[in-house]
């Protein structure tokens, strides 16, 4: 099987759901690495890595979800329930441009009372105030959430975003996209069903939007939950070509109620093969992100030769994990030195993958780098 599936990558063919399935079960760890650094190099040939300098923020807790895995959210009426104003959020927008930061992604709760406005008239503001700074906001959760308390039709919702100055959304909120797995983690199944982040992400690339697809692993999932993850997203990159990106993380139990199930959290081997084959089977999609974020700096390193040719942004802020009991820091000049210990050139990103600067091995991001700009790529 692992001779086959060898052959059929080393010819740019495309894997099925079984062979797929292999890879995941039963192919030796290391023999997946480098099938894996084919369809990496073959998408992006150069012997760089890329990164973005960014924070993750959050607008809101408050949240009618109930999801088992997060330890985040605050139910409406809370103690501990906020909603940042949008004054107070162009404040924090302040502090990440001083930063350096480039993109903001954010997110909050899937908010029962906030109203369309609010979510159009933040990204109005960002647009206004920080023109240089790319507003990545609003996972598809929150859009269809929007849909709900607007009475308007999901492409209504797009459009009001994007003419306020939205072109990107994250890819949070997919966990991963099995109807099996989301009716053991969701309090509120059918209602938010693996079909309605697909819906989402079609009609925003319909819209002329771009997304990144993620998945959050490691809780009630079986390899065909996961072999079923890629396959959606794989299909809908056929027909809309409009994800940049595959991000996935694992699931972190501290805090939240899924743990009373999952009592042990996924280790760095299933992140390196659910890496590589993340990057074998999903053959139209040109980045695959790898986190130092989520599975910790050396696994990050180790999985940018498991397929990764991205290692995600610098975070400066962040909330989600850290309600899970995970803290996990750097700086953008620690992120550069991780790249090139790991044998690769750094180099800085857009939130569409234009590279703006490429730094040589002896210089940091204080002076001295390389700038070769290259056209903002598609996926």
């Amino acid at each position: 099987m692992i001779d086959r599936i060898q052959d059929k990558v080393e010819k740019g063919d495309r894997l099925t759901r079984e062979e797929g399935l292999y890879l995941l079960s039963d192919a030796p760890l290391l023999d997946l690495a480098p099938l894996a650094q084919i369809g990496r190099f073959r998408h992006n040939p150069e012997n760089v890595v890329t990164f973005v300098i960014d924070t993750n923020l959050n607008y809101s807790n408050v949240c009618d979800a109930y999801c088992t895995f997060c330890a985040f959210f605050r139910p409406p009426g809370h103690k501990e329930a906020y909603t940042h104003s949008i004054e107070a959020m162009m404040e924090r927008f302040g502090k990440a441009v001083e930063s350096g930061c480039t993109t903001v992604l954010l997110q909050g709760g899937v908010h029962p009372e906030l109203p369309l406005d609010y979510y159009v008239d933040l990204v109005k503001e960002t647009r206004r105030r920080f023109p240089h700074l790319h507003p990545h906001f609003f996972s598809a959760p929150e859009i269809m959430k929007m849909v709900e308390v607007s009475g308007l039709s999901l492409g209504e919702v797009l459009e009001m975003l994007k003419e306020a100055g939205l072109n990107t959304l994250p890819g949070g909120g997919a966990e991963v996209l099995s109807d099996r797995v989301k009716r053991e983690v969701s309090r509120i199944f059918p209602k938010e069903k693996t079909s309605d982040w697909i819906d989402v992400h079609r009609e925003a690339h319909r819209l002329g939007y771009r997304t990144t697809a993620t998945m959050m692993y490691g809780h009630v999932e079986e390899d065909r939950d996961v072999i079923e993850h890629f396959e959606h997203i794989r299909k809908l990159q056929d027909e809309t070509d409009g994800f940049t990106a595959f991000i996935p993380w694992s699931y972190k139990r501290e805090n939240t109620a899924l743990a009373k199930k999952v009592k042990v959290e996924a280790g760095p081997n299933r992140y390196l093969r659910i890496m590589a084959v993340s990057r074998i089977y999903l053959d139209n999609f040109r980045h695959i992100q790898a986190s130092w974020f989520s599975e910790g700096k050396k696994t990050g390193q180790v999985a940018l030769h498991f397929g990764g040719d991205d290692f995600g942004g610098t975070l400066f802020e962040e909330d989600v994990m850290l309600s899970a009991g995970f803290y996990n820091r750097t700086t953008t000049d620690e992120v550069i030195t991780l790249i090139r210990e790991a044998g690769f050139t750094p180099a800085q990103r857009t939130t569409l993958y234009g590279i703006t600067r490429y730094f040589t091995p002896t210089m940091s991001r204080e002076g001295g780098d390389e700038t070769r700009p290259r056209p903002e790529a598609r996926a």
